[in-house]
């Protein structure tokens, strides 16, 4: 039958715009639902704004999102959060005795509807789709039953997926917090200097701010962790001398960005050359780790080895955050990209990790984005213009121990990612054959496919 005798609500707010604000209640927009889940919001509308905006409907926990326009067809499920939901998308919301919300969310991806949408949808320029139309797509589904038995396989692995993804944005805050606190504020030599003025143990105060524990916590510690932890304590000054960025760890350097990282380094790749490729579109906006990495044949462009950071130049991808952490090539092998990409390697002893972290910091971007140029709305960052950047650059052996440790947390996202890439491709392969019924749901539990 029709999906609009599956339907509990439609929800659709296409033709208005809402006014955005810098922070207050998220907007669900059409491009931050992607591959099944709603990404980061980055726009927002004001509290007071909310229910007046909303007044078409209000979305609740378990809701299906589609977006009908710039894409077509990428579908998510809301949690429960307050949100404001934008133009091109169409909320949908199951009749509870016919259809299993997560059950649809899933139906809405699989081919043969996809098929449907794009052969309902109209539009020379962008293809989108009328709810009139989309109240038209036929659908057969099992009894609910059945669908939340095939929804609670398929969300399974979508739920080690969404783990594994917040896994890792918690360990890259741990290390973006790592470069903030060592080479920003200074606090492990701050505690010191502190601690010496107030008659206490300069490395036990050190210990703290490295670890974030307080002296019982310290106590507390394995011996061997406790001793690793010592030893990264000892290796800070206590002492801070002047330089031409202020007070700054005696021994460190101030040094033009330039003499620490290379910047578009040079290297080798043929014309014509079948070499992985990525595309500024597979870039994600707050992590390291990039969505699809293709063989394609070399024109011209960025060209990148592992352990390179890539930074987005060009309006709005720098703004929006865009910067990727190169581990993804085989031993030797040279990847390729946009001319739009920044390649930067540390050198002079900076570990690797050192740029990625620092094309994240606030400081840096706002930085490059203060040195665009160009018309509007093709502003680039220039390749030139990082001389005017300084870089406190510390100690061999803190930049060793910053190395190590963050080195581990890029081991362990790329480790959790690639496992959930995995998980993904085995959704995929289910999906289908568990909505047609080719597969049945009695053999296949969550746990047989986890």
């Amino acid at each position: 039958m029709p999906l609009e005798d599956w339907m509990a609500a439609i929800i659709d707010y296409r033709g208005k715009t809402p006014e955005k604000t810098s922070s207050g209640v998220p907007l669900i927009t059409a491009k931050i639902v992607k591959r099944g889940r709603i990404e980061d919001p980055e726009e927002f509308i004001a509290e007071e704004a909310y229910e007046p905006w909303m007044r078409r409907g209000i979305p609740e926990a378990g809701d299906v999102v589609l977006t009908t326009e710039a894409p077509l067809g990428e579908v998510a499920q809301l949690d429960g959060k307050k949100v404001a939901l934008a133009q091109r998308i169409i909320t949908l919301r199951g009749k509870s005795d016919l259809l299993d919300n997560t059950y649809l969310k899933f139906a809405l991806q699989s081919q043969p509807i996809q098929e449907q949408l794009h052969g309902r949808a109209s539009g020379s320029t962008v293809s989108g789709i009328k709810q009139s139309e989309l109240r038209k797509l036929q659908l057969t589904f099992p009894p609910v039953e059945e669908q939340r038995q095939v929804a609670a396989i398929l969300g399974s692995l979508d739920d080690k997926i969404d783990l594994n993804r917040r896994i890792n944005q918690t360990l890259e805050a741990m290390a973006q917090a790592i470069f903030q606190s060592w080479f920003v504020d200074f606090d492990p030599v701050k505690a010191k200097i502190a601690a010496k003025a107030e008659g206490r143990d300069p490395l036990r105060a050190a210990m703290s701010a490295i670890s974030g524990k307080a002296a019982a916590e310290l106590d507390a510690l394995p011996p061997e962790q406790y001793e690793q932890l010592a030893a990264t304590a000892a290796l800070f000054p206590d002492e801070m001398e002047d330089s031409e960025l202020g007070a700054i760890p005696k021994g460190w350097t101030v040094c033009p960005l330039p003499e620490c990282v290379d910047i578009n380094p040079s290297r080798v790749l043929k014309k014509g050359a079948i070499a992985p490729y990525l595309d500024m579109a597979n870039v994600p906006t707050h992590a390291a780790r990039v969505d699809n990495v293709v063989p394609r044949a070399f024109g011209s462009g960025s060209k990148f080895i592992n352990g390179d950071t890539l930074l987005a130049r060009i309006t709005p991808c720098l703004e929006n955050g865009k910067t990727a952490y190169v581990d993804f090539l085989a031993d030797g092998e040279v990847g390729w990209g946009s001319t739009e990409f920044i390649v930067l390697r540390p050198k002079n002893g900076l570990p690797l990790p050192f740029a990625y972290f620092l094309c994240r910091h606030p400081e840096f971007r706002a930085f490059a984005i203060s040195q665009m140029a160009g018309t509007s709305g093709r502003q680039r960052v220039p390749n030139d213009c990082f001389g005017a950047y300084k870089v406190v650059k510390p100690s061999p052996l803190v930049a060793d121990a910053f190395g190590l440790q963050t080195t581990q947390f890029m081991k362990q996202i790329k480790s959790l990612d690639e496992a959930s890439k995995t998980l993904a491709g085995l959704r995929d392969v289910l999906l289908p054959r568990l909505l047609s019924g080719e597969l049945q749901v009695q053999h296949t539990e969550p746990e047989a496919v986890a």
